[in-house]
C-alpha cells in the first residue's frame, strides 16, 4: 500500500483524490488544505490540515506527496518545501522554467534522499514523451502539438482581470483545415493563428460595455491579438449551465517520409471531459513511480521521460509483458 498526501484541494486536489481512490494499491492519509476547516467538512475521514504545518505528526505516514497547486505562485515554493521531507509529485506547467526549476528540485531530492517527479500530466507530461518518441522514431520529422478543444484557465483568468467583466471561459480550439493538411503528410510552417482560435463566453456587468470588452480582449498580447479570436456575451445563468466543467485535450503529430520518398504520420490524441480528473489520475500513477523508483534505490528529480514504463502501472512486469506487450 501506497501512504499519499495531497497539497493543495482545489479541482486538482479532488481530481487527485478520485484517482486514489480507483487504485487498489494506494491510500490517501493526508491532505493539506489553506482552508483546512472548510476542507475537513469535505473530507470527513481523512486528516486536513493546514498547508504550513510541517513537520506532520507522527502518526501520518506518507510515502509520496502530490502538490496539486498553482504552477504561477504554490508549486515553485511548495516543491522544494515539501521535497525536503519527502518524495513528491507536481503538475509544475511553466515550460520555459522547467530547466531551472528541475535543477532545485533535484538538488534538495538529492540531499535529502527522496525522488520528486515534476512537470507530470499530460502537456508536460504525456505530450512530451509523444514528442520525445515521434521524433526517436521519425529523426527527419516535423512536430506538432495541437491543444484542444478545451478550455484554457490562464486564458479566462486573463480575460476575468478586464475591468468590466464578471466570468469567463475560454475554449482553445485547433483549426481543421491545418489538422487534415499535416495528416495528408504535408509538413508547413505554421504561425499560432495558423494552429489555433480562440472562443471566449464573457459574463459581463453591463451591455454597454460589450465593445470595449471585445476590444481589450482580442487585442491582448501574448494571449489573444496573435490568434482569430470570438467573443461571445452570455448570462451568468447560461455560463453555469453549459460552461461550469474543464473539459480539454489535444493532438501531437509527427509527419516524416522515409525510404523512397513514403509519407509516414504518428498521432496521439486524449479527448477530455474533465482536464483535472485526467491529469489527478497522470499524478497518481507518477506517485507510484515515484515510489518505486525511491524503492529501487534512485534519489533525485525525475520527469515522465526517465522513468521506465513499467513503474506507473501497478501490475507486474511479467504480467505486462502478458497483456500488453
Amino acid at each position: 500500500m501506497i501512504n499519499l498526501g495531497i497539497v493543495g484541494y482545489g479541482n486538482l486536489g479532488r481530481g487527485v483524490k478520485a484517482a486514489i481512490e480507483k487504485n487498489a494499491d494506494m491510500k490517501l492519509c493526508a491532505v493539506l488544505s489553506r482552508r483546512p476547516q472548510i476542507t475537513q467538512k469535505e473530507l470527513a475521514d481523512i486528516p486536513v490540515l493546514d498547508s504550513g504545518s510541517l513537520p506532520l505528526p507522527r502518526d501520518i505516514k506518507i510515502d509520496v506527496m502530490i502538490l496539486c497547486g498553482g504552477s504561477k505562485e504554490d508549486t515553485p515554493v511548495q516543491g522544494p518545501l515539501f521535497a525536503e521531507s519527502f518524495s513528491t509529485v507536481d503538475s509544475f506547467d511553466t515550460h520555459a522554467d522547467i530547466p531551472e526549476y528541475f535543477q532545485k528540485m533535484d538538488t534538495i531530492a538529492r540531499q535529502m534522499g527522496n525522488v520528486s517527479v515534476i512537470s507530470a500530466g499530460w502537456d508536460p507530461g504525456i505530450f512530451s514523451l509523444e514528442r520525445v518518441l515521434g521524433n526517436a522514431f521519425l529523426p527527419q520529422g516535423h512536430g506538432y502539438t495541437f491543444w484542444g478543444k478545451g478550455v484554457s484557465q490562464g486564458h479566462s483568468d486573463a480575460a476575468r482581470m478586464i475591468k468590466g467583466v464578471i466570468d469567463a471561459r475560454q475554449y482553445t480550439i485547433p483549426v481543421e483545415n491545418t489538422l487534415d493538411e499535416i495528416r495528408k503528410g504535408n509538413t508547413p510552417e505554421l504561425s499560432n493563428r495558423q494552429m489555433h482560435k480562440r472562443l471566449v463566453y464573457v459574463v459581463a456587468e453591463s451591455p454597454s460595455e460589450h465593445d470595449r470588452i471585445m476590444r481589450e480582449i482580442v487585442e491582448m498580447p501574448d494571449y489573444y491579438a496573435d490568434y482569430d479570436t470570438e467573443v461571445i456575451f452570455i448570462t451568468a445563468e447560461e455560463m453555469k449551465k453549459n460552461h461550469a466543467s474543464l473539459p480539454h485535450g489535444g493532438f501531437v503529430l509527427t509527419s516524416a517520409k522515409t525510404g523512397e520518398n513514403h509519407k509516414q504520420i504518428m498521432e496521439y490524441r486524449l479527448q477530455l471531459d474533465s482536464n483535472p480528473e485526467f491529469t489527478g489520475s497522470v499524478l497518481a500513477a507518477c506517485a507510484r513511480a515515484a515510489y518505486r523508483m525511491k524503492q529501487s534505490g534512485h534519489v533525485g528529480a525525475f520527469t515522465m521521460l526517465d522513468i521506465p514504463p513499467a513503474f506507473y502501472s501497478p501490475l507486474t512486469a511479467a504480467e505486462l509483458r502478458h497483456k500488453y506487450v
